[in-house]
């Protein structure tokens, strides 16, 4: 028996999120700036006798069975796994597919679309498909914003599909990403610096996400003006980042926030808020929610030994700080063959005892 593994990192975005939608990047062109951390979702395949294929979701301990040949309705539950499987599976072999995820849908962290690159590379390594970065990332969003029509941008799949540091372009029919060579030192002083907080609620992005695109589509003045601040703040953002200036860079994140909060009014509330103002109080230069907002994780850059106290303020107010490193690598799929266990051998006696 062998197992056919996948994994995708999640990611943080910093700046420029939302200008990846269409009609914004479609009309204007888009920009974002993200990285991938060290939380995955994670996707085993194996083979089957017979002819039905199991889906196990370790996250909600969710068990599916259906036969081979039976058509596959879109229900809510394991949607994301259904469409990959519609996409790619060949042959009529019996399978078992099992997912599991660091974090959970609604997080801000890119969860959902992890999920589908890590199922992707996992059918990538069974059926020994060709596919590069850019043809995974093309894939899982034919999967999420096509097949199953979910609103939503194009980092995502793309941010877990490359890893590492990326400033992203998008036009109407293009995604360009451009890898980022930042200084180790820079990188560790963003990870001693930075905070990762999760609000306690997730939340569902589609409804911020058609907030967007209708003030968009509505050419509403603030929005649009919000969205091109967005893509000149990642720039910059991205520049602080390159010539070594982490302080600027969580300076920006700040500026970064209050252009999102244009886009729409779900973006924040009054529990976000709160929040800020006390990580801001408790000595935080900037931050911002990773993602769609109104939930979720949020971001904090911290320094001078602030870090501590605004760690502090924010678990007062019921929410959880999560550690985290940033990961270089993005998505990759290995097998696992079955092998007997070899009896140890005894030492051999040592020559005159």
């Amino acid at each position: 028996m062998t197992l056919f593994r996948g994994k995708a990192p999640l990611r943080i975005s910093f700046a420029g999120g939302g200008t990846d939608l269409s009609p914004y990047c479609d009309q204007y062109g888009g920009c974002a700036l993200n990285a991938t951390i060290n939380k995955y979702a994670f996707t085993t395949l194996e083979m089957r006798a017979g002819n039905k294929v199991e889906v196990h979701s370790l996250d909600y301990d969710y068990l599916a069975s259906f036969h081979v040949d039976e058509p596959l309705a879109y229900d809510g539950k394991i949607d994301l796994v259904k469409a990959v499987i519609k996409k790619l599976k060949r042959g009529r072999d019996g399978l078992r597919i099992t997912t599991r995820n660091d974090a959970p849908p609604g997080s801000g962290l890119g969860s959902s679309s992890a999920m589908v690159v890590s199922l992707v590379m996992a059918f990538k390594q069974w059926l020994s498909l060709d596919l590069s970065e850019y043809d995974v990332a093309r894939l899982a969003y034919q999967v999420e914003r096509e097949e199953l029509a979910l609103v939503g941008g194009k980092q995502d799949q793309y941010a877990s599909a490359f890893g590492g540091f990326n400033f992203m372009e998008f036009g109407r029919d293009s995604v360009l990403v451009n890898p980022l060579r930042i200084k180790d030192d820079v990188i560790c002083e963003l990870e001693y610096n930075l905070l990762l907080y999760y609000t306690g609620k997730s939340r569902l992005s589609g409804n911020i996400i058609e907030s967007q695109i209708k003030n968009v589509n509505d050419e509403r003045k603030e929005s649009l003006e919000g969205m091109h601040q967005l893509k000149a703040q990642a720039i910059e953002m991205k520049n602080a980042l390159l010539t070594g200036n982490p302080r600027g860079f969580g300076r920006l994140l700040d500026d970064a926030w209050k252009s999102k909060k244009k886009m729409a009014n779900e973006i924040t509330n009054p529990m976000i808020d709160e929040m800020y103002a006390e990580a801001i109080k408790a000595g935080a230069l900037g931050g911002k929610v990773s993602g769609a907002g109104g939930g979720g994780f949020m971001v904090f850059y911290c320094e001078n030994g602030t870090r501590h106290k605004v760690a502090a303020r924010l678990e007062q107010l019921g929410g959880e700080v999560v550690d985290f490193e940033f990961e270089n690598f993005g998505s990759r799929s290995w097998r696992v063959r079955e092998y007997r266990e070899v009896p140890l051998l005894r030492p051999v006696a040592a020559v005159g005892t």
